[in-house]
């Protein structure tokens, strides 16, 4: 069976879930189902062959996770293309066996890791990830490659693009959406088809996610997002003008352009892009727990109902996708077959929710003050570990009172349990009546709560926010808490500069108003690693930091002979920077910075005053720390005082002397 010829002209039924049906095995969810083509190829193959009986005419290997990422995770690395080769013969075994025309797709699902500019691992290690596993895939013998259950537009193009590079086969890329009818990282429906149609999938769809009812909806969306496109297919890569049988074999490396089919180098003008083929596989609704067990509550004839209307929305492959069974593909079986007129089922669109703009956001106090070129105070401040909020009033009335500009609050420092950093920002702001600085974490937050946060910041009128990675769960509180991230500094910083205030989210959709947040990124004077720092600057810059906060110093020359080495080989920073400045209060203090905390190096010097000052140390402190802003006043726009023990009142008294 020719895959893409016969989706011209009637719709084929794929399989159902694999993962479901091992776990109704026995199987645990901590087990690796992929390493089963291995050690257990019987219990793979009799569900192979029981979705052929059932009436699939097209079945998926089991290796959605055979990738090197997520098998390292489970010690089975090396195994990686044994995995794969393993899982299309097993199931090619079975196609034998049945004396049937069915199909055999090579599963590729997502990494398990996230690729640049959401996550640290990049694209080209990304791309040869997936080219290991279709490679495999390929040489095994595989119909075609089906790349699903994504959430992430640039890991899907990537393996789509491995997929062209690789081995001329047909490509399906599937992508699963949330309740909201968005992916996890917020793209909508149509964004999702022109992105999978432009990147040269043959098919696009949709799988997992919720029940049929959401799939009908958001396949209706796909469609008419690209259903116009109207042309012949091109087979295999080969465009049709071309006049080439795909039974040459005719592969990207020859010259023939692994999307639209023709090398610009032939000669030959590649038509527009052309209308895709769709794929639809949804859940058998949404899962609930009960009893310990993972169960879903679409039946199997609820799924041939839908089978009809998938079809008829424009669907060229329907199937299953978790909680589905044998009986559910038999149920779909039985409807496509019948010779009645498919009943028509209504996708209930999402309510729009409209929201009045308002005007435009003011800029905040610390904005205007940096760009009238002011030397500005920030000083960072803990949120309680408790309820109340009295000390923290004092000590922000205190700050103010001294002349700070600004109050910065941090979020869970250390990974300790403390009151929400958005509470105190609130609480700060109307009880003291001095702007604030929201110290924004990357890490424990995913994307979707990340820009959640952002609009709840915005609402409480924080426009100030620090964007950092935040500190590791395992050195806190609850070491076993979750520590995950969706966006490293740099996207996030991009993410508010180029979409939240222009008044879009990370799918491109309206967020009823640009927001206006001045954002700040972190900054080490001092690195062990010179050139990874101005790399993570240059980045920071370029997605649109509007100033830098340092690390502290304890030497002006260490700044200044920073920035001088990062104009000779970028140019020049042009962006403001408040130094980090940490008052001494002891010796111990002191020794303990020195030699305990990487990246701090105080002087000799200083050291020796603080012994000699004997109980008068921490005004020495205070001293110390008045003469170095001084001396970093010619290249720096302000300082980031950090008080020590909650030493407001010496932290108070370099305030006045810097503003006095």
């Amino acid at each position: 069976m020719d895959f893409l010829k016969t989706l011209s002209s009637r719709t084929l039924l794929a399989d159902g879930a694999m993962g479901t049906m091992l776990h109704a095995r026995g199987v645990g969810f901590d087990k690796c189902f992929d390493e089963l083509n291995l050690s257990n190829p019987g219990a793979v193959a009799e569900i192979h062959r029981e979705y052929i009986e059932a009436g699939a005419q097209l079945v998926i290997t089991n290796t959605f996770g055979a990738n090197r990422f997520k098998l390292t995770k489970h010690g089975l690395a090396s195994q990686t293309a044994d995995i794969n080769r393993a899982g299309v013969e097993l199931a090619r075994r079975v196609v034998t066996d049945s004396a049937r025309d069915v199909l055999v797709a090579g599963d590729v699902g997502p990494l398990g890791v996230r690729i640049a500019p959401f996550g640290r691992v990049q694209p080209d290690l990304a791309r040869a990830a997936f080219a290991e596993q279709i490679s495999a895939l390929a040489d095994a013998g595989a119909d075609l490659i089906v790349i699903e259950t994504m959430t992430d537009l640039y890991e899907i193009k990537e393996a789509i693009r491995a997929a062209r590079e690789t081995r001329a086969l047909p490509v399906v890329a599937s992508v699963t959406f949330t309740r909201d009818d968005r992916t996890i990282l917020g793209d909508d429906p149509a964004k999702v088809a022109r992105t999978l149609t432009e990147a040269g999938a043959d098919v696009i769809g949709v799988n997992c996610s919720g029940g049929p009812a959401q799939l009908l909806r958001i396949l209706k969306a796909m469609v008419a997002a690209v259903g116009a496109d109207l042309g012949v297919r091109p087979s295999l890569g080969v465009h049709p003008s071309l006049g080439v049988r795909p039974s040459l074999g005719v592969r990207p490396s020859l010259g023939v352009h692994p999307s639209l089919g023709v090398h610009p180098s032939l000669g030959v003008r590649p038509s527009p892009r052309v209308r895709p083929y769709f794929w639809v596989k949804p859940n058998a609704g949404w899962p609930e727990q009960v009893g310990g067990r993972i169960m879903y509550p679409a039946d199997a004839d609820y799924f041939g109902e839908y089978a009809l209307s998938f079809r008829e929305a424009g669907a060229n492959v329907v199937g299953g996708c978790c909680g589905t069974t044998p009986a559910h593909i038999a149920s779909m079986r039985r409807a496509l077959d019948s010779a009645a007129a498919p009943a028509p089922l209504t996708a209930i669109p999402l309510p729009v929710e409209e929201e009045a703009l308002e005007g435009a956001a003011a800029e905040s106090e610390l904005a205007q003050k940096l760009a009238a070129g002011k030397f500005v105070v920030s000083v960072e401040m803990d949120p309680p570990r408790g309820l109340s909020t009295h000390k923290l009033i004092a000590g922000a009335s205190l700050l103010a009172d001294a002349g700070a500009d600004v109050i910065n609050v941090a979020d869970s420092p250390m990974a300790r349990m403390r009151m929400s950093a958005w509470a105190v920002c609130d609480v700060v702001q109307r009880r003291v009546g001095v702007e604030t600085t929201l110290h924004f974490p990357t890490r424990g937050r995913n994307l979707l709560r990340v820009q959640g946060d952002l609009l709840a910041a915005h609402a409480l009128g924080i426009r100030n926010v620090f964007v950092v990675m935040g500190d590791p769960t395992a050195i806190g509180d609850y070491p076993e808490a979750m520590d995950n991230y969706d966006l490293v500094p740099s996207g996030l910083i991009k993410l508010i500069k180029q979409g939240f205030n222009v008044g879009v989210d990370h799918s491109g959709a309206s967020i009823g108003q640009p927001t206006n947040f001045f954002v700040g990124a972190a900054l080490n004077l001092c690195p062990p690693d010179l050139a990874n720092e101005f790399k993570n600057l240059t980045r920071k810059a370029k997605a649109g930091a509007d100033y830098f906060l340092t690390q502290p110093i304890y030497r002006a020359e260490d700044g200044e002979e920073f920035l001088s080495k990062y104009e000779s080989r970028h140019g020049a920073l042009n962006k403001p920077v408040l130094v980090g400045i940490l008052p001494l209060v002891s010796v111990k203090h002191a020794n303990f910075l020195n030699h305990e905390v990487p990246g701090i190096s105080i002087p000799d010097e200083a050291i020796a005053r603080l012994e000699a000052a004997g109980e008068d140390a921490a005004k020495v402190g205070v001293e110390l720390a008045v003469e170095l802003i001084e001396k970093v006043k010619p290249w720096a726009q302000g300082i980031y005082v950090m008080p020590q023990f909650h030493r407001y009142d010496l932290v108070a008294e370099v305030v006045e002397r810097v503003k006095g």
